[in-house]
């Protein structure tokens, strides 16, 4: 009984349509200045740590890229608690730049980032040009760092925002730090301005390699019970869903202004949500308040855009970017 049954299955296996061939996964690779990412989700910085506090959620080497938590020259303390607040479709917080200073970051953050594989982008912040240039030149020198991010827009320290929002100023301050490494250089923007489209326009003519927008909104929760702000800073910066509609209509807008490539980001939880900026614009996405949702939101939305492209039938991810139709007139 054995044989005979093995012996359909072999006639039926031989006698039936040739199985379909799978077409090949889509491809998602792209690249930002340069720098060259195996699909195009990266981690927005200060939502990510440096990176090893994820490793127990996911493999990291998934990512396309990992932008670190922000670095000065000095170890900063931070602002003082409290420093976060829920608000509705989003968060506010003032942490205050806290990190462990250039010299910790080499020498103990550093090694563990480079062993990751994804290209590594370090955010970093000065109180001015000088210290700007300072960090730039310090980690020209170091191996495995793909980039540099600049925060010249944190809107929860004294004078974070002062640079995003003096057309000259951004346009000095790429300037001096173009000078100063080789490094691809990217300005991070504040939404908090009169024309984000001025500012870039500055940044991208003094030199900029890629621009990432937008960074958090100034915002206020306050305790009614107490008549107390519900963050020591009093205000802070809002981040979450809800204001990726403001993301999206600002990358959209520098999109058609410059021709560098566009790092977009702002509630993004879902696939969807990064598609929203890819089709505006963008060429990467990162997320960041959604990974103290779920530690797992990049790589569940490295998987939905890979779903999508499949059911829609594009090969190529760059079939996307800034493919938004608009109607004329």
């Amino acid at each position: 009984m054995v044989r005979k049954a093995k012996g359909k299955r072999q006639k039926a296996k031989g006698g039936g349509k040739a199985p379909t061939p799978h077409p090949p996964p889509p491809d998602l690779a792209v690249e930002v200045a340069g720098i060259k990412m195996k699909n195009p989700v990266m981690t927005a910085s200060g939502t990510f740590g440096y990176a090893e506090e994820f490793a127990p959620y996911f493999d990291l080497s998934r990512l396309g890229a990992i932008v670190v938590k922000t670095i000065t020259l000095r170890p900063r303390p931070g602002a003082p608690p409290p420093r976060i607040a829920e608000t509705p479709a989003g968060m506010l917080n003032a942490i205050g730049l806290q990190n462990v200073g250039i010299e910790a970051f080499i020498e103990h953050k550093l090694p563990y980032l480079r062993r990751l594989g994804p290209p590594i982008i370090v955010n970093i912040a000065g109180e001015s040009i000088q210290e700007y240039t300072e960090l730039a030149k310090r980690l020209s020198d170091q191996e495995g760092i793909g980039g540099l991010e600049l925060n010249i827009s944190c809107p929860n320290v004294e004078n974070g925002m002062e640079f995003a929002q003096d057309p000259p100023l951004t346009s000095r301050l790429v300037q001096e730090v173009r000078k100063a490494t080789p490094l691809p250089i990217i300005p991070k923007l504040s939404p908090n301005v009169t024309d984000i489209k001025v500012i870039a326009r500055a940044a991208a003519e003094a030199g900029a390699d890629a621009l990432s927008l937008i960074n958090t909104l100034v915002g206020m929760a306050i305790d009614v019970k107490t008549r107390r702000p519900k963050i020591a800073h009093i205000t802070g910066g809002l981040s979450g869903p809800a204001i990726r509609p403001i993301a999206v209509r600002m990358v959209w807008e520098v999109s058609q202004v410059v021709t560098l490539p566009l790092i977009g980001m702002g509630g993004i939880l879902t696939a969807e949500d990064a598609l929203e900026f890819l089709i505006a614009g963008a060429m990467a996405v990162a997320v960041g308040t959604a990974s103290f949702v779920d530690p797992l939101a990049p790589v569940k939305v490295i998987e939905g855009i890979e779903r999508y492209l499949g059911s829609m039938g594009i090969q190529d991810i760059t079939e996307l970017i800034g493919s938004l139709r608009v109607e004329e007139g």
